[in-house]
C-alpha cells in the first residue's frame, strides 16, 4: 500500500468495502428488479415484503458512506451503529405509526416526486434482515478498501446506483379509484395502490359521503368493519347496474373507456350518460405516469347506484388514475377527483395541458427535434461524400446507425426513471458517433465553407419546423404523439432537400493523377 493511501480513514473505508459486499450488491439488483418488473408481474405478499428485506440489507451501507463522505474520521463502530440504528428505528416509526408514514411520505415527496408509504406493522417481520446486514459490515470489516481507485469506483458507480434505487422504490406510487359501493346507505368510494391493479385487486375504501357525495368523511370503525374484504360492485366486461327503487333505470360502464350509459327499460337499449372523449382522455394519459398499456388504468372500473329518500338516485362511478365522477339527483355529471384528499389539488382539467404537466415528455420531443437535425445533417454530409466519391460504403455505415438511434429513442420514450439514463447513453453514443462518421476530418477538409453553411441552415432550418410542432404537442395541439411524430417527419422534408442540394457545391472526384500513356504499345507480331 502506498503511504498517500495508508491515511484514508478506517470508517470511509470500511464503509465503502460494506457497501461493495457482494450481499449489499446482491440486495441492490434484487431491490430494482422487484420494484419495477416482479411487482408489477406478481404482486402480492411476498413481492411487497421482498423489497422490505432488500431495502434493510441496503439501507445501512448507503448511511453509513453518506456519513463518512461529510464526517470521515469516524471510527467504523460509531459509523455502522449509527447506521444500523438509524434505519431500524426510522423502519419501526414509521410502518407502527400512521402519523409518521405520513409525515416520510411528505419528505419522499420532495425528494423524489409524489409518494405514498403507509404504515403496515405486519413489514416489522422483514427487521431480522438488520442482522444480515451487520453480518456483511464484519465481512467487510476485515477487507476494508485501501486502494484509491477502488473506492472511486464504488464511490461513482455503487454510490449512484445504490441511491437511485432506494429513491425510487415508493416513488411510483399513485391511487386508482377502483371501487364504488353503498354501506348502511351511504356512499363509499375504494382505491388501490398497487402498480397495475386488477379485476382480483380489492379496494381500500377510503371515504363515505352521509349527504349523498356532497362531502366526504373517513369511514367509522363499524364501516370499515363492513367494508373490510368487498370487492367491487360490478364485474364482468361490462359493469352494469340498476336502481333498486326504480329497476327501469340501469347504468352501465363501457370497456376501455370513461364513459357511461343508462337505460330506462332495464338494459333492453342504451344511450349516453356521460363520457371524457378519447381526445380527452389522451391528455389525462399524458398528465399520469404509469397508465398503463393504452391507458388501461384511465378507464371506468366500478360504478354504484344510492337511491335517495326522497326519490331519485346519484350515482357514483370509479375511473381509475382520474379519480372519481359523481351524478347528481339532478342528473348532472362531476368530476370530484379522490375524496379522501390525494392528491390535494383536485382533478386536473381536461382540454388543456402544459409541458410541465407531461413529466418526460418535454426532453422527448428535444431528443426527437435533435435527432431529426442530425439526420439532415448525416444526409448532406453522406450525399457530399458519395458525390465526391470519398465514402461509398457510408450510407449503409449511416443507415444502420440511425435505425438504432431511432429504436433507442422509441425505448426512452417509455422507460422509468431509474432506467432513463441507459437509453439516453446509447442514444448519445450513436448519434456522436454518426456525426463524427460523417464529418471526419479528412472529409470535411474537402468540402467548402458554402456546404457548411447551407447545410447548418438546414439543419436549423429542420429544428425550428419540427420544434414548433413539437412544442404544440406538448400543449395538446395535437393531441396524438403519432399525429405529432408524422408532421415533425413532414417538418424535415425542407432541410432534407437543402442539404441535398448542397453537394452541388462539392466539386467532384478526379483521380490524383493524369491517365498513363501507353508510350511502348504491346507488340502484335508480323502483320498478315
Amino acid at each position: 500500500m502506498k503511504p498517500a493511501e495508508s491515511t484514508a480513514p478506517d470508517g470511509a473505508r470500511v464503509a465503502l468495502a460494506w457497501l461493495g459486499q457482494p450481499v449489499t450488491v446482491l440486495s441492490l439488483i434484487v431491490l430494482v428488479l422487484n420494484d419495477h418488473v416482479l411487482k408489477a408481474a406478481f404482486p402480492g405478499l411476498v413481492t411487497g415484503k421482498l423489497s422490505d428485506v432488500a431495502g434493510l440489507v441496503l439501507a445501512p451501507p448507503l448511511v453509513a458512506v453518506l456519513v463518512t463522505l461529510f464526517v470521515p474520521r469516524l471510527r467504523p463502530r460509531v459509523v455502522v451503529g449509527f447506521a444500523l440504528g438509524s434505519v431500524g428505528a426510522g423502519f419501526v416509526l414509521v410502518k407502527s405509526s400512521g402519523y409518521a408514514a405520513t409525515a416520510a411520505s411528505g419528505l419522499w415527496s420532495a425528494v423524489s416526486g409524489p409518494s405514498l408509504i403507509r404504515a403496515d406493522r405486519t413489514d416489522l417481520l422483514t427487521l431480522p434482515a438488520l442482522a444480515l446486514a451487520a453480518w456483511t459490515w464484519r465481512r467487510a470489516r476485515r477487507d476494508a478498501v485501501g486502494r484509491r481507485a477502488a473506492r472511486l469506483v464504488r464511490l461513482v458507480v455503487l454510490l449512484p446506483a445504490a441511491t437511485v434505487a432506494v429513491a425510487a422504490t415508493s416513488a411510483a406510487t399513485y391511487p386508482d379509484a377502483i371501487g364504488a359501493t353503498v354501506v348502511d346507505g351511504r356512499l363509499a368510494a375504494g382505491v388501490a395502490f398497487e402498480a397495475y391493479p386488477d379485476d382480483e385487486t380489492r379496494p381500500w375504501y377510503t371515504a363515505t359521503s352521509d349527504d349523498a357525495g356532497v362531502t366526504w368523511r373517513d369511514p367509522t370503525p363499524a364501516e370499515e368493519e363492513a367494508l373490510r374484504g368487498r370487492s367491487r360492485t360490478t364485474t364482468g366486461p361490462e359493469r352494469e347496474q340498476c336502481s333498486t327503487a326504480s329497476p327501469q333505470r340501469c347504468y352501465r360502464l363501457s370497456p376501455g373507456r370513461i364513459r357511461v350509459q343508462e337505460s330506462d327499460d332495464a338494459g333492453r337499449t342504451w344511450r349516453l350518460s356521460w363520457e371524457i372523449t378519447e381526445r380527452q382522455r389522451e391528455l389525462l394519459k399524458a398528465r399520469h405516469q404509469e397508465a398503463g398499456p393504452d391507458g388501461a388504468r384511465i378507464t371506468g372500473q366500478d360504478l354504484a347506484v344510492l337511491d335517495l329518500p326522497g326519490g331519485g338516485h346519484v350515482v357514483l362511478v370509479a375511473n381509475g388514475r382520474d379519480g372519481f365522477a359523481l351524478r347528481d339527483a339532478d342528473g348532472g355529471w362531476r368530476r370530484i377527483g379522490f375524496p379522501d384528499g390525494w392528491p390535494s389539488s383536485g382533478p386536473p382539467p381536461l382540454d388543456r395541458i402544459a409541458p410541465g404537466d407531461r413529466h418526460y415528455d418535454p426532453l422527448w420531443a428535444f431528443l426527437l427535434v435533435v435527432n431529426l437535425a442530425a439526420l439532415v445533417l448525416v444526409v448532406s454530409a453522406v450525399r457530399a461524400a458519395r458525390s465526391s466519391r470519398a465514402g461509398r460504403a457510408l450510407p449503409v455505415q449511416q443507415g444502420a446507425i440511425q435505425v438504432l438511434a431511432a429504436l433507442v429513442l422509441l425505448s426512452l420514450w417509455r422507460a422509468t426513471f431509474l432506467l432513463l439514463p441507459i437509453p439516453l447513453m446509447c442514444w448519445v453514443t450513436l448519434q456522436a458517433g454518426s456525426l463524427a462518421l460523417a464529418f471526419w476530418p479528412r472529409r470535411s477538409w474537402r468540402l467548402p465553407g458554402r456546404w457548411f453553411a447551407e447545410v447548418l441552415t438546414a439543419a436549423a432550418l429542420t429544428a425550428t419546423l419540427a420544434g414548433a410542432v413539437m412544442v404544440g404537442w406538448l400543449y395538446g395541439r395535437p393531441v396524438y404523439i403519432t399525429t405529432a411524430v408524422a408532421l415533425a417527419g413532414l417538418a424535415t422534408v425542407p432541410g432534407l432537400l437543402l442539404g441535398w442540394r448542397a453537394a452541388r457545391l462539392v466539386e467532384p472526384w478526379r483521380p490524383p493523377y493524369p491517365p498513363a500513356v501507353d508510350v511502348f504499345p504491346r507488340w502484335r507480331g508480323p502483320a498478315g
